[in-house]
């Protein structure tokens, strides 16, 4: 393990790391202010240098500009071609892909409401929470998959069919930073944001915060492109062509107030309620699990495979497809066909268990961890200053700079864990009927849309929008009444009949209705078990 080891110091990976977007930061000073040298003889002569140099420059800004605009547009509306677009996000291999849990790269879910903003309603608001896009394992999970191999490489005596390339397979896929296809994916979600909400996009740009680990930060950015370009390109817009674009980075260290970053609870992080996640998939992999260790054992024979070893090497077909470049030719790596039907929907399930009980409500403290940026969300709504005592950071709240009121349009990016707290805060699953079982698979379609693969995949959004509708449960049916806006959350693109707030058949509850059912959020959740 040694080797290993010093291969993941080093950094070995297939992936290359984004480049800065702060190239214009190496130029000298007096280039960047444009100083005249301070020679009067010669003053009218570099006068009309300088008035030259600006307009080359700001010819050469236009050009870049739409250079932008055109590569991205391209780079996404290509992918159109093959199996991964903007709209409908991967569509590779659907029944296998869309049944890797929080590994799927997203995908656009059925919804039984149409998702299109109804007819006769305006956009008066849109929020989007965003997972980061898809990405190497995490570091621990990187060397115990490449442990994996190396001792099926080190014991295995023969490879059946199918099994071969595990012979030769060499585990290149690095850790934690995003993939091609990761970063691909955010610049559609920018690209998609931008035309669901042109009406808004076109005359503001987003307020954009991020939770500060890098690969979440990066794919804020990648979000900014995909956005940026869309802009660019729509000859109705009059936002602001400035970029990059500003946003708020929130530390992740232990100790900081973050909404976009569970850590501070203390009896959820450490305490009973931090291995309930781990214990309810333990259960059920020692239901779905066993036969299909027995089967790889028998076509490695030598190799003697546990449980968790085979999981990890289903763990290894969603890491080492998102890996490969997002292109015409994407193809599911040979691990996926390790492995049949009814044993992804197994496996998607297995990974729905841990996000449930780990941090969602299946979990006494999921939704309290989410309660923080619940509140954030009706500060929003609202135009009103936020109300919490549990993970807000009061300073960046309170300050206009670092948390504005009267913005349009709202981007968010976080990690998949924090989106199921946040989820359950939201109360999106409140029509779980039951607990969802740790013994026996059940589907999305009972749960309440709830699967890891609906809910929290790689490059997942939560939508939120805010709307006027002419007609309106809110109107008192009189013409100069002003009706009272509407508001409905989507998940993938699925909209969710909010039982809390009673949504009528679109998916909507009136403002306050909406702001109401929030009342677990505005109490602070369970907040004071987190210490106790």
């Amino acid at each position: 393990m040694a080797s290993l080891m010093d291969y993941f110091r080093r950094g070995g990976s297939r992936y290359s790391r984004l480049p800065t977007n702060d190239a214009t930061s190496e130029l000298p000073e007096s280039a960047a202010h444009g100083q005249a040298v301070p020679d009067h003889r010669a003053h009218s002569r570099h006068e009309r240098s300088r008035r030259a140099f600006k307009v080359a420059a700001l010819a050469l800004m236009l050009l870049m500009a739409g250079f932008l605009a055109v590569t991205f547009l391209r780079a996404a509306t290509s992918t159109a071609q093959h199996c991964d677009t903007p709209e409908r996000g991967f569509q590779c291999s659907p029944t296998t892909s869309h049944f890797w849990g929080q590994y799927s790269p997203y995908f656009s879910v059925p919804s039984e409401i149409d998702a299109s903003v109804p007819e006769g309603c305006e956009l008066t608001f849109a929020q989007i929470l965003s997972r980061h896009g898809a990405r190497a394992p995490t570091h621990s999970k990187a060397v115990f998959y490449a442990k994996v191999i190396d001792d099926i490489q080190q014991t295995a005596t023969s490879y059946a069919a199918g099994y071969e390339f595990l012979k030769t397979y060499n585990y290149t896929l690095g850790a934690d930073q995003l993939t091609p296809l990761g970063q691909q994916q955010m610049v559609n979600s920018g690209l998609k944001f931008y035309r669901r909400y042109c009406s808004l996009a076109r005359k503001s740009v987003p307020f954009i915060r991020t939770s500060g680990q890098e690969r979440v930060v990066q794919s804020a950015q990648n979000f900014t492109q995909g956005f940026h370009a869309a802009l660019l390109a729509d000859p109705k817009a009059t936002a602001p062509h400035d970029f990059p674009y500003d946003m708020v980075v929130i530390s992740e260290a232990a100790t900081a107030n973050n909404t976009l970053h569970h850590g501070l609870c203390t009896a959820f992080e450490d305490g009973v309620y931090s291995t309930i996640g781990d214990s309810a998939q333990a259960t059920y992999q020692a239901v779905f699990a066993p036969p299909i260790t027995a089967r790889l054992n028998e076509h490695l024979p030598g190799a003697n495979l546990s449980d968790a070893e085979t999981v990890a090497l289903m763990d290894l077909c969603p890491f080492d497809t998102v890996a490969s470049s997002p292109s015409a030719s994407l193809s599911l790596s040979p691990f996926c066909h390790l492995f049949t039907a009814a044993e992804w929907l197994a496996y998607d399930y297995y990974q729905s268990l841990g996000k449930w009980y780990g941090f969602g409500p299946g979990n006494p403290l999921g939704p309290t961890q989410g309660a923080g940026f619940a509140n954030e969300l009706v500060a929003r709504l609202t135009r009103a200053p936020v109300r919490d005592a549990t993970s807000t950071n009061a300073s960046l709240d309170a300050d206009p700079r670092t948390f504005p009121l009267d913005r349009a349009l709202y981007a968010d990016f976080s990690h998949d864990n924090d989106m199921m707290g946040i989820l359950g805060a939201l109360g999106v699953y409140d029509g779980v009927v039951g607990k969802v079982d740790n013994t026996t698979r059940t589907g999305p379609e009972r749960n309440s849309g709830f699967a890891a693969s609906w809910a929290v995949p790689f490059a997942a959004r939560v939508y939120v929008e805010k709307m006027r509708c002419g007609g309106g449960r809110g109107g008192r049916g009189d013409e100069e009444a002003e009706e009272e806006e509407m508001v409905r959350v989507l998940v993938n693109d699925r909209v969710m009949p909010l039982k809390g707030c009673g949504a009528d058949e679109r998916g909507l509850c009136t403002l306050s209705s909406f702001v109401e059912s929030m009342a677990f959020a505005r109490g602070n959740g369970r907040w004071d078990l987190c210490f106790a």
